[in-house]
């Protein structure tokens, strides 16, 4: 007799393997110094503020010469060179809400991207669908480089004020050449 099958309807952010892939957490003493964007650049800035958190000495303009705001295979490649890379996790549009506890749970380091607004269906005739967000989190702390330290851009996940935002992409910040690197 044949079993029925039925679909999960729920995925972990992050799938153990068994083939001895390496697990993590990966940046447990990974010291992060908060960076207040300048203008739209919160994707270079949170990837100049993780890059130099590894010991470089970059900025924002780094990373706007060598990366797509909307291309995150960009943002992968563009933190190749120091020792970092992003791999894609499981999620959906729920908000940012429902994952918290599971991202601190992983006790490393994420990027959380998520949109600043309601979602149309459709994008504008521009080919933009709207305003979008990323910020960074560290164990249990999030990094967003729109807000002064002070002011909540530097707080712990449970407190963080836009935790209702809608969840475009979460990626897990990965070592050089893991295999789930993209």
């Amino acid at each position: 007799m044949t079993a029925m099958w039925k679909p999960n309807p729920t995925a972990p952010l992050w799938y153990e393997e068994n083939g001895g892939e390496p697990v993590g957490p990966f940046f447990e003493g990974l010291v992060l110094n908060h960076v207040r964007q300048v203008g739209p650049s919160c994707v270079a800035t949170t990837l100049s503020m993780v890059a130099n958190a590894t010991g470089a000495n970059t900025t924002p303009a780094d990373f706007k010469a060598v990366t797509n705001s909307q291309a995150p295979h960009t943002w992968s490649q563009a933190l190749r060179p120091y020792g970092l890379q992003l791999a894609y996790c499981n999620n959906d549009v729920r908000r940012l809400a429902y994952f918290v506890e599971e991202l601190v749970a992983y006790d490393d380091l994420f990027f959380v991207c998520f949109y600043s607004e309601d979602p149309p269906s459709d994008p504008m005739a521009s080919g933009k669908l709207c305003t979008a967000h990323i910020v960074t989190l560290h164990k249990d702390t999030i990094y967003d480089t729109a807000k002064s330290p002070s002011s909540g851009g530097v707080c712990k996940a449970q407190d963080y004020s836009r935790l209702e935002r809608q969840t475009k992409r979460i990626f897990r910040v990965v070592p050089l050449y893991h295999p789930r690197c993209i």
